[in-house]
């Protein structure tokens, strides 16, 4: 899982620590510095910290393979939970990787009851002191970590873990450092191999730890030399480069602010003469995304009711309404706290009301209870749940909503079912639907004081356009008729679809490699300049949208 999926996990986290293990459990957590993609840039390894658990971190995809291998046996062997730490630079690298064979395993498992399963607090004392018997054969095993290695013999000692030790790698082999250094690479980053440390650690004249993001790394080795009663000067890397990913140039930065010394900029790519200026790329929308139509049309709504709104967002591809043109999204803190914050405004707020915004697949990962919540305590908040029939943001997986012959939880069905009184489906291209149910909705909360909820539901454009090419069918592109065109740009600014641009005198124009086929933009422009290249089929394309 993501770093912030762990959060969502750490209950039961901690306490698998206390139960342990039958087998080999290896939690992969997938921390992004520089949030690339996520709200925040928590580290992940302090999680092994107040857990008990071991954190390791592989240095590229060929350490990751091998490393992951060798945690499953390090958890069947101490009967214990591991984390692999990986971060989006990994996970987004490319390297050699051999294979080997498989092994075999068994898909069935057996449970025997036993009182550790059963956390009530005589029996969580009993396991507490188990934990600690594992975890000091743990701190045993990670001693002889073949993944944990020394480069070099100088006097100064740079240690670092996983893909800091690639940036610094190659920063000491372009400079003068190269003969200085003693490299100490770590791939258990908790507990530490004290041993390991304290032999290649004893001589030199002072250490540099370089880590990504938090200095626990650099905590845990003061604590080490402090017992081991070694005096030797560790050097922090300044406070500001506690942030963000690490770089060459920012790993040669730090180096030279902690040794005081300048060292040799080498460039790894030739130089390119004169200035590339790259087209800006704004976040939007896909081509054909349903939730397109919805946000044009709740922007107009609101405007022309004169409704003034907070719209509390959520995690998913409809953060992108954040953003121009929508500007839609006031709130946007956690995976299912669109609803939770929803009720907490409803709540306080007089001169506002209450819009609250999620996915289907958040709304079940993390809606629901606040749903419940919303109900039982009456807050008076519109909720719009965006149908898209699939996990769109994270590689289309399939989410409840996802219809199958034998299960399909329908939204409408669930919301009702906890005491929902007010619920429509509308299909988000439908302006018109959407806007008559929309202003009902308005209606309930100011006058009956209660939540109100829309589901709007139409699939992902990406999962619609896949189908119909597997299947043949002809994706008709739409067209701007040039003579109705007068170049106002409200389908290009406002309703702001990738496939239309603006070309001579301001006119529309629609890209026909980019355009879908799905129509939404025809109720953008109020001259009905906008039509198909020729006549659709509009029932078979049904059956790829719904």
């Amino acid at each position: 899982m993501k770093h912030v999926g762990l959060n969502v996990a750490s209950d039961a986290l901690m306490s698998s620590a206390y139960t342990g293990v039958s087998e080999g459990f290896v939690i992969v957590s997938a921390d992004d510095p520089s949030m690339w993609s996520s709200q925040n840039e928590q580290d992940n390894r302090f999680y092994g910290l107040i857990s008990y658990i071991p954190v390791f971190e592989p240095e590229n995809p060929w350490e990751a393979k091998e490393l992951t291998k060798k945690l499953y046996d390090i958890s069947s062997e101490n009967k214990h939970p591991v984390i692999l730490r990986t971060t989006t630079r990994v996970s987004h690298t490319r390297g050699p990787v051999r294979v080997g064979e498989l092994r075999k395993i068994r898909v069935k498992g057996s449970f025997k009851p036993e009182p550790k399963y059963v956390l009530v607090p005589s029996n969580a004392r009993v396991n507490r002191i188990d934990l600690l018997k594992r975890w000091s054969n743990i701190k045993t095993t990670v001693e002889n970590l073949e993944f944990n290695k020394v480069y070099g013999d100088g006097r100064i000692a740079i240690v670092s873990p996983s893909t800091a030790f690639s940036h610094v790698y190659e920063t000491v082999y372009k400079s003068e450092l190269i003969d200085k250094v003693r490299l100490i690479k770590l791939s258990s980053v908790y507990p530490l191999p004290e041993k390991f440390l304290v032999s290649n650690l004893s001589d030199v004249e002072k250490i540099v730890v370089i880590e990504e993001l938090e200095p626990l790394v650099e905590m845990q080795l003061r604590d080490i030399l402090n017992r081991n009663d070694i005096r030797i000067p560790v050097l922090s890397k300044p406070y500001e480069y506690r942030v963000f990913e690490l770089t060459i140039d920012r790993v040669r930065e730090i180096l030279e602010k902690t040794l005081g010394v300048a060292l040799r900029k080498e460039m790894s790519t030739r130089k390119i003469e004169g200035e590339i200026k790259l087209p800006p790329r704004p976040p939007v929308f896909c081509a054909g995304c349903p939730y397109r139509p919805l946000f044009f049309e709740l922007k107009r709504i609101l405007a022309k009711e004169r409704v003034k709104a907070v719209i509390s967002g959520d995690i998913g591809c409809y953060s992108l309404a954040y953003y121009d043109p929508f500007n839609m999204q006031h709130t946007i803190v956690e995976m299912g706290g669109s609803i939770g914050l929803g009720n907490g405004f409803s709540t306080v707020l007089d001169e506002a009301i209450t819009i609250s915004i999620i996915g289907d697949s958040t709304f079940f990962h993390a809606g629901i209870p606040a749903l419940i919540n919303s109900v039982y305590n009456r807050h008076p908040q519109i909720i719009i749940v965006l149908d898209n029939m699939v996990t769109a943001m994270t590689g289309h997986q399939p989410s409840p909503s996802t219809p199958r012959e034998d299960r399909y939880v329908k939204i409408e069905r669930l919301a009702e079912s906890v005491g929902v009184r007010y619920v429509a489906v509308v299909d988000p291209f439908n302006i018109e639907e959407f806007r008559k149910n929309f202003l009902e909705a308005l209606r309930v909360i100011k006058e009956e004081r209660e939540v109100a909820v829309i589901v709007a539901r139409r699939r992902c454009a990406l999962e619609a356009y896949w189908n119909m090419l597997r299947d043949g069918v002809e994706v008709i592109p739409y067209t701007v008729d040039q003579d109705k065109c007068i170049g106002c740009g409200i389908c290009y600014n406002l309703f702001a679809c990738p496939a239309i641009y603006a070309g001579e005198n301001k006119k529309a124009y629609i890209d026909p490699e980019l355009c879908i086929g799905c129509g939404s933009c025809v109720v953008s422009c109020p001259f009905n300049a906008i039509k198909p290249l020729k006549p659709v089929d509009q029932e078979t394309l049904k059956k790829y949208w719904f």
